[in-house]
């Protein structure tokens, strides 16, 4: 990545929740000279901070398991949207980032992200021309996903247009699911329309198993692809280069590893995989995932370690209005509530020496806007000023309700600060 200075070295955001009470045109790559810890309270809670300790051990982790399995790692940027940890994941060997929409794209771009996929369909004129404006760099280079041949036929002609050629992969989708070719007939009337625009690179195939519950099934759409390839690829279909095959959310990416890393194709292949969440993981939907891994795949229990939350929201106790029930300073607009409610994990009381951890008896029930309820037993001992940290599930959901994350080494100190670009 390129702009290493501003990557890290930006001037924070003052009117970001969080951060405390800054000093005037603050620098992100100062902060940690600020001392600030967050137990001593010089933070503005709520905030969402990341352990430094274990976003490290995340990153080593599917730098790896990649490793081992020979593919390659584009993580899906949507998670973060975050330049300085697009950078990290960069620097542990990412190929490149994924992304879902045009305006991410620029926004990677403009923070030195040089090749990414975008795991979406390229719709409309003005998402296009953000693309054709970018690609006038000739160190960017930009794959598409198509599973139309209306929008084939879009794409040819804009990029034609703009005198460019666009590289694109061909999406295979499955009944029920979300997008892609969903059958032989649907994916011939594509090559057939891709075949008719020279402006039209076809580089390799594309899909999301993550729209299927059941690994049987997964493993039957991953080789559905690896069979669509081969034959494409004995036909002549693709362009000049390695064919890319790219698949894998942050759930069942050790399947999909699995099945493509030994594929033959008769040509050089590039697999491609795109969990996003593996970098911070959660304790919910992701936590139920590695789980499975850890049980079932042969390279993450060789590698006799696991992946680790490293995502947690930080509320005071606010009030205490009546006997079994606390309110806490957090809400719908600071963490995600659609994979579960966030689970209570620590409790610090300003002035003790460390947090202690949440007991089992005080769990989430409902969130609005600005306030959580956590139910808690009549002798739950909290006072108002109390801090709890709460662990989430589906972090993707969590990020994009911050402007800006602190950092926090073992003994809570802040050590970095990140953006986000939603």
């Amino acid at each position: 990545m390129n702009n290493e200075n501003t990557l890290l070295d930006f001037e924070i955001d003052a009117g970001g929740k969080g951060l405390g009470a800054l000093p005037a045109r603050q620098r992100a790559g100062e902060i940690a000279q600020l001392g600030w810890q967050l137990l001593a309270e010089d933070l503005s809670l709520p905030v969402a901070v990341l352990s430094q300790r274990r976003i490290e051990h995340n990153l080593a982790w599917m730098k790896a398991f990649i490793n081992r399995y020979r593919v390659q790692l584009a993580p899906h940027g949507k998670t973060t949207m975050s330049p300085q940890l697009f950078r990290k994941q960069l620097d542990h060997g990412a190929w490149g980032i994924t992304l879902a929409t045009a305006p991410q794209a620029q926004a990677a771009y403009n923070h030195g992200v040089r090749r990414m996929l975008m795991a979406n369909q390229l719709v409309g004129r003005g998402n296009m021309a953000i693309i054709a404006r970018l690609q006038h760099d000739p160190e960017f280079t930009f794959y598409g996903i198509v599973d139309s041949a209306e929008n084939i036929a879009q794409l040819g002609r804009h990029f034609l247009e703009a005198d460019q050629t666009l590289k694109v992969l061909v999406e295979l989708g499955v009944n029920g699911g979300r997008t892609g070719a969903r059958d032989e007939a649907q994916e011939a009337a594509l090559l057939a329309e891709i075949a008719r625009w020279p402006s039209l690179q076809l580089c390799g195939i594309e899909l999301y198993e993550g729209v299927l519950k059941d690994e049987a099934d997964i493993r039957a759409f991953l080789r559905r692809a690896v069979a669509r390839c081969a034959a494409w690829a004995a036909e002549g279909r693709f362009a000049a280069g390695p064919v890319l095959l790219s698949g894998a959310g942050s759930a069942w990416f050790d399947i999909v590893a699995e099945e493509f890393c030994n594929a033959d194709i008769g040509r050089p292949l590039e697999v491609i995989l795109r969990p996003g969440c593996y970098l911070t993981h959660d304790v919910g939907i992701y936590k139920a995932a590695e789980t499975r891994i850890q049980a079932n795949n042969p390279v993450a229990r060789d590698m006799n370690r696991a992946l680790l939350p490293a995502l947690q929201l930080w509320a005071y106790v606010t009030s205490l209005p009546e006997p079994g029930l606390a309110i806490i300073g957090l809400g719908k607009r600071d963490a995600a509530f659609d994979a579960g409610l966030p689970v209570p994990a620590l409790h610090h009381r300003p002035g003790n020496a460390a947090p202690t951890p949440a007991p089992e008896g005080w769990a989430l029930t409902a969130m609005m806007d600005q306030h959580a309820f956590m139910a808690v037993p009549i002798d739950h001992g909290l006072k108002v000023g109390d801090m709890i940290a709460f662990d989430i599930s589906h972090p993707c959901l969590t990020f994009d309700k911050w402007r800006q994350l602190p950092i926090l080494d073992d003994d809570y100190r802040v050590v970095e600060l990140v953006q986000t670009c939603f």
